[in-house]
C-alpha cells in the first residue's frame, strides 16, 4: 500500500493470516514468497516474516544478521538476502537451499541471486557463481564451473540454471529434465541477449532477433513448429508450460503445450 503497509488474506496454512505480525509490517518496500511463507523488506533495511516456519516463516535463527538487506530471492521453502556489504543470510528449509554455510565463505560480493525450486545461484562481482541447495536442481555447479567467468545474468526453471557470459554463450547446469543440458542447441547458443524459462524449459532471444529453445518439448522446448515464424523477437514472456513472442511489427508468436493455454491461433 502507498504507506508501505501490508494487508494480507487467504489460508492461514499459505501465509493468508499476517495478524502475528502485522504492527511490524510498516514501510515494506518488497516482498518475496516461498511456498507458505513471505518474507518483507522494510525501509530501514530489516526483514519480517511470516507462514510456515519451515519453509521460511521463521527467521528468529537469523534475524539479527538481517540488516541492510537490498534483495530477497526464494526457492520452494527458503529465503536468500543480500545484504548492503554483498553478503548473503539465508534461512528456510535446509533441503532447498536454507542452509548455505557449506559457500558462507563464497558469498561476498554478491551482486544477484537466481532460484530453482531448491537451489539458489548468486553472482558475484567478479562475474563467477557461487551455488548451494538440492543438487538435482542446480545446487551443484562443479561440472560446469570452469565455465562460469564472466556471467552476466541467471535464469532458472524449476530444476535448472542458465547463465548468460559476457561473450553471449550461455552455460546451463541441473536438471537434464528441465533444461540442464543446453548440448544440442550450444552451437546456436551466440550472441544471446536474454532468457525466459518456464517449468522446464528455456527460450534465449539472440541477437539478430531469433530464438533458440531447449528443455522439454511439452514445456515450450521445442520451437520447430514456429521456428520460421520466430524473427525479429524483441520480447518473450512464458507461463509455467509455454512461451510467447513478440516480434518487431508488434505480432504474437506462441509455442509450447497446447492444452496450457498456448495456442493463439483463436485470437491472433
Amino acid at each position: 500500500m502507498s504507506d508501505g503497509s501490508v494487508v494480507t488474506w487467504g489460508d492461514e496454512g499459505c501465509a493468508g493470516d499476517s495478524s502475528a505480525v502485522q504492527d511490524q509490517l510498516r514501510g515494506v518496500q518488497q516482498i518475496q514468497v516461498a511456498t507458505n511463507a513471505f518474507a518483507a523488506i522494510l525501509a530501514d533495511g530489516s526483514v519480517v516474516t511470516w507462514g510456515h516456519q519451515r519453509f521460511g516463516g521463521d527467521s528468529s535463527a537469523v534475524q539479527d544478521q538481517l540488516r541492510g538487506v537490498q534483495h530477497i530471492q526464494a526457492t520452494f521453502g527458503a529465503f536468500a538476502a543480500i545484504l548492503a556489504d554483498g553478503s548473503v543470510v539465508t534461512w528456510g528449509y535446509q533441503g532447498c537451499g536454507g542452509h548455505s554455510s557449506a559457500v558462507q565463505y563464497q558469498l561476498r560480493g554478491v551482486q544477484h541471486i537466481q532460484a530453482t525450486f531448491g537451489a539458489f545461484a548468486a553472482i558475484l562481482a567478479d562475474g563467477s557463481v557461487v551455488t548451494w541447495g538440492d543438487q538435482g536442481c542446480g545446487g551443484d555447479s562443479s561440472g560446469v564451473q570452469g565455465q562460469l567467468k564472466g556471467v552476466q545474468h541467471i535464469q532458472a526453471t524449476f530444476g535448472a540454471f542458465a547463465a548468460i557470459l559476457a561473450n553471449g554463450s550461455v552455460v546451463t547446469w541441473g536438471d537434464q529434465g528441465y533444461g540442464g543440458d543446453s548440448s544440442a542447441v550450444q552451437d546456436q547458443l551466440r550472441g544471446v541477449q536474454q532468457i525466459q524459462a518456464s517449468q522446464r524449459a528455456f527460450a534465449a532471444i539472440l541477437a539478430d532477433g531469433s530464438v533458440v529453445t531447449w528443455g522439454d518439448h511439452e514445456f515450450g522446448g521445442d520451437s520447430s513448429a514456429v521456428q520460421d515464424q520466430l524473427r525479429g523477437v524483441q520480447q518473450i514472456q512464458h507461463t509455467r508450460f509455454a512461451f510467447a513472442a513478440i516480434l518487431a511489427d508488434g505480432s504474437v508468436v506462441t509455442w509450447g503445450h497446447r492444452n496450457q493455454v498456448c495456442d493463439s491461433s483463436a485470437v491472433l
